[in-house]
């Protein structure tokens, strides 16, 4: 199917949840927290993202996709520290969770993007590849929308709302 392999289909299928349940927090909740349901489905979720990702080599070794799970895994650990009471990073700790949660779901959406671009419509996909300028063009957009949501939240933040 699309040629994905077993381990790449449940990997798309894990995407897909945190996908989904990082939206539904970030529309209704405006930000992505461990401390709801929501929250601590779309954690473990982009976790289990991560760690399939892993388990694919379709490129033949360890790739950009692979770096790139290990900085969500990183910039998620970091937003889950920061989610402590203790409140480990000082006056910064809902800062870095919140924008840190914000982050991983961005990261989410570069190889979604790419794979989804460079696999649909099946026979003629919308995209040659990772560096086609219609990849980099919706993946600069996401990034734009990335900054002004992490802002909005931010000044939120600062306005104690």
């Amino acid at each position: 199917m699309l040629g994905l392999t077993t381990l790449g289909i449940i990997h798309t299928a894990i995407s897909l949840v945190a996908l989904a349940t990082g939206a539904i927090a970030l529309i209704r909740d405006k930000k992505i927290e461990y401390s709801n349901l929501v929250g601590k489905i779309y954690v473990f979720a982009t976790a289990f993202t991560c760690l399939t990702a892993f388990g694919i080599y379709q490129h033949g070794g360890f790739g950009p996709g692979h770096a790139l799970s290990i900085i969500t895994l990183l910039v998620l650990s970091i937003a889950l520290i920061g989610e402590k009471e203790s409140k480990p990073f000082g006056k910064l700790s809902p800062y870095i969770k919140t924008v840190g949660y914000t982050l991983t779901f961005f990261f989410h959406l570069v190889p979604g993007i790419t794979e989804t671009a460079t696999r649909l419509p099946i026979g003629s996909p919308m995209a040659s590849g990772p560096d086609d300028p219609h990849i980099q063009m919706a993946i600069g957009v996401c990034f734009l929308l990335f900054l002004i949501g992490a802002t909005l939240q931010v000044r939120k933040l600062r306005k104690g709302i």
